[in-house]
């Protein structure tokens, strides 16, 4: 006698449930599908699974086909970096009454660092970014740049989700959600963030209303070893030959689950995440073990947390991940409100070497020509010192900033736009955060106004109804 009655809706199936078995479970056969042809990592096995990352072609033909994004939070200040402002020396310790900022600040701050011309193009750089500067002729210098608030969390969503105030699903997750990526072992889209999270959280790389695959995925840097930098990349309970039954049960248990709920978008994207955490297991210590390049390459880069994740997400991109954001730190390092000299001195100082060291390694292996690189923050900050007790620093400004692109179809050796003779608004054709977004995803071979996801009874985009693609920009 059976140890209680027979479940009548397990015995029967519907032609649809027979079909959806069929294609998802079967045990171990699917599970060698899954386990076998899907551990190469390529894009046939991707396809043959219907896998959400799998990848696929564009609306046209790409300039780029991957992205990373150097996000410098806190917003570093245009004029001590990018964007000269020789009036402010005449200035000095006066007020500029054409210039009202949001609040109150004092006289005209000129920039305690020296600029040089960098390249054939001539294009001017603060000696904060010198080894950066090298690669002039490469980079495409937008001083134009514009958002719609001077404070952090607004405009950090804008920029990272084109959306200040609702949740939206961010640029990284748009572009695998259109592209997929091309190594089904590793995430498309990589934060690295040393620290936790920063200013509005997880919010900045989430996929919102897009299935749950496309979000990124979070590491903290600060950590060195694999275990601490993804946490439960192993199993510490059953060997590697013995995860496979576990995986394949657990599959089944979650697939019942679903189907019993009408086939939830969170559920299949948590199904996803364990498929993909297997498959991580070897591919990702590999990954992200700096020490298997050569002495020279890591000396190229330097020392420190900045430089250890910038060549990691060079490892990444060469293995296919799609999308990676590298943040300078979890708080809102570049907000120097006070000591600014000493405090952006130090910060570049951090990172300027392996930027620079990014553009020429990826120059050097073929891959800044179809390579995105994006880099910048928030926003910028005034040309007024800050109205504080040391009166030695600079407060937000959205008006006008600098954001520069590298490599993926850009014109280098460019300069678009400029901002008025102090540095505080942008006066020449100016480039709002919209109009950039609309820009990066034509260089990755999309309509902005076609790549669009259907929600709550209207199709979204990551523009909104906003975005003019800037054809200047564009080699």
């Amino acid at each position: 006698m059976p140890p209680h009655e027979s479940n009548l809706e397990e015995l029967f199936l519907t032609r649809r449930e027979l079909l959806c078995r069929c294609g998802m479970g079967m045990g171990a056969t699917a599970l060698a599908t899954l386990l076998g042809d899907a551990l190469s990592g390529s894009a046939e096995a991707a396809a043959s699974l219907n896998s959400p990352m799998a990848p696929r072609a564009p609306h046209f033909t790409a300039r780029a086909k991957r992205v990373i994004h150097l996000f410098m939070n806190g917003g570093p200040s245009h004029v001590d970096t990018f964007d000269p402002k020789p009036a402010l020396e005449k200035y000095a310790g006066k007020e500029i009454p054409t210039l009202k900022t949001e609040r109150k600040t004092g006289g005209a701050f000129p920039s305690p660092f020296q600029f040089k011309r960098y390249g054939q193009s001539g294009i001017e750089v603060s000696e904060l970014f010198a080894r950066t500067a090298e690669n002039a002729d490469d980079i495409c210098l937008i001083r134009s740049m514009q958002a719609d608030v001077p404070n952090h969390q607004p405009s950090i969503l804008l920029m990272n989700c084109g959306e200040a105030r609702l949740i939206r699903p961010s640029l990284g997750s748009w572009v695998t959600y259109g592209l997929g990526t091309e190594n089904q072992n590793l995430p498309g889209f990589v934060v690295m963030c040393p620290g936790g999270f920063p200013d509005a959280g997880p919010q900045n790389w989430r996929s919102a209303f897009l299935p749950g695959a496309y979000q990124g995925t979070h590491i903290d840097t600060r950590n060195t070893e694999i275990e601490k930098l993804i946490e439960n990349v192993k199993n510490t309970r059953l060997c590697r030959h013995e995860q496979p039954g576990q995986l394949d049960l657990l599959r089944r248990l979650n697939d019942r689950h679903r189907r019993e709920r009408d086939k939830n978008a969170q559920i299949e994207a948590r199904i996803h995440s364990f498929e993909l955490a297997y498959r991580m297991q070897m591919e990702a210590t590999d990954a992200f073990d700096i020490s298997q390049e050569p002495e020279s390459i890591r000396q190229m880069y330097g020392e420190g947390v900045q430089a250890r994740q910038i060549l990691i997400a060079r490892r990444l991109l060469e293995r296919g991940v799609r999308f990676v954001q590298v943040w300078h730190s979890a708080g809102a390092v570049w907000d120097q409100h006070e000591d600014l000299e000493t405090r952006h001195r130090a910060l570049a100082g951090q990172c300027d070497q392996a930027i620079g060291a990014l553009l020429k390694d990826l120059k050097q292996r073929g891959m800044l020509q179809d390579t995105l690189v994006i880099w910048g923050g928030e926003f910028g900050r005034t040309p007024t010192v800050e109205h504080q007790a040391k009166r030695n620093g600079r407060d937000h400004n959205h008006y006008g900033f600098s954001t520069w692109l590298a490599g993926g179809g850009v014109k280098g050796g460019y300069i678009h736009g400029a901002t008025d003779e102090f540095g505080f608004k942008a006066v020449e054709k100016p480039v709002h955060v919209h109009d950039l977004h609309a820009t990066i995803l034509h260089l990755l071979g999309f309509d902005h106004k076609r790549l669009t996801y259907r929600h709550a009874g209207r199709d979204f985009r990551l523009t909104d109804v906003h975005g003019q693609v800037v054809t200047e920009l564009v080699a």
